[in-house]
């Protein structure tokens, strides 16, 4: 959609500088490629070489920002929070495509299925008995929803999103496509030369405000529940084992894999690729940094790196004292080869 300059300052709480107010914004971009009828941001400084020969029509900037050069047709959004501005902008430009509020005539919904008002069903989903989808909820096409389900209000379910028996989901909960939620636990016992199933006959409760992304799969607890907590984002391609308990407003990137019954608290970070043994404590805010393999509980506020992960300073200086083992073992063969000289000199 397209608004005039001064009607986005005004949506983005902006201060206007240059530019001509009613000029039209049409759509975003990224700052080396904005052009006439653009918005971009600049938050970097590393970046601001761009905005010199840049040809965008607004950019989006922080009060206390220095910009050597502005040219003559760039109109500068002054705010005191550019970051979040830019995602006021990029919601209003860029508006997200609103289905229509039907039940497709493909779609397989039970009989005893409990449906909120305006809501969709897209194409070939299927919704199992004595579930419950909120008002406002969108089911997209080829998304599959077990028996005694509940998904809140406010909902996403893309394409092809599996949802197991009785999973318990609240509201503004988005789940991106190829997700599975509710997938029996990883419990065997081993008997008689043989791996025997544990049956897992616990659900998964999904807080409200979370995000799942695509391909992610998030267990079901062997007896209780496990829980995804209040405006966690959980990235692409993660595994949660059955059992955990995670908390309030935390991050999971790209490929973290936590094995089950683990206990992570509120605001905890897991940076991609990060594995997290079963049964271990993550504390309030702790950072598991990329790649990190983590064995032990990890305190509240700390950050861990490697693997087996450890302090971050302890890590890194490891990490930089093994980069000097080459030179060192060369020193170390210089002088085992002076002291074999010295002594066959004095034999």
């Amino acid at each position: 959609m397209s608004i005039t300059l001064q009607e986005l300052a005004t949506h983005c709480h902006a201060r206007l500088e240059g530019g001509n107010p009613d000029d039209l914004i049409d759509s975003a971009a990224d700052i080396t490629t904005a052009h006439a009828g653009q918005l971009t941001q600049l938050t970097n400084p590393k970046y601001s070489k761009y905005l010199e020969h840049s040809t965008a029509s607004a950019c989006i900037i922080g009060a206390d920002f220095k910009i050597p050069s502005v040219p003559k047709q760039l109109a500068l959004l002054i705010c005191a929070d550019p970051e979040i501005s830019f995602i006021h902008a990029l919601h209003l430009l860029h508006p997200a495509p609103t289905p229509a509020l039907s039940i497709a005539p493909q779609a397989v919904v039970a009989d005893n299925v409990s449906l909120g008002e305006a809501i969709h069903i897209g194409p070939y989903a299927i919704i199992n008995d004595h579930s419950s989808i909120g008002s406002h909820s969108q089911i997209m096409a080829g998304a599959y929803i077990g028996q005694h389900c509940k998904i809140g209000q406010h909902c996403q379910i893309h394409p092809y999103a599996v949802i197991y028996d009785n999973v318990e989901i609240g509201d503004h909960v988005i789940i991106h496509s190829g997700a599975i939620i509710g997938a029996d636990g990883f419990g065997y016992k081993f008997r008689n030369h043989q791996h025997i199933k544990v049956p897992q006959v616990g659900n998964v409760r999904i807080d409200d405000h979370v995000e799942i992304g695509a391909n992610t799969c998030i267990d079901r607890g062997a007896l209780g529940s496990t829980v995804i907590g209040q405006g966690s984002k959980i990235d692409n391609l993660v595994q949660i084992g059955h059992n955990n308990q995670v908390g309030k407003h935390v991050i999971m990137c790209g490929q973290v894999g936590v094995s089950g019954s683990c206990t992570i608290h509120d605001y905890a970070i897991f940076a991609g690729s990060a594995g997290i043994a079963d049964h271990l404590t993550i504390g309030q805010g702790a950072v598991i940094m990329a790649r990190a393999g983590v064995a032990n509980d990890v305190p509240a506020a700390s950050h861990v790196f490697g693997s087996p992960a450890k302090d971050k300073r302890t890590a890194y200086k490891e990490h930089v004292a093994l980069t000097k083992l080459p030179e060192l073992l060369k020193k170390v063969k210089h002088l085992e080869d002076q002291l074999h000289d010295l002594l066959q000199h004095k034999n």
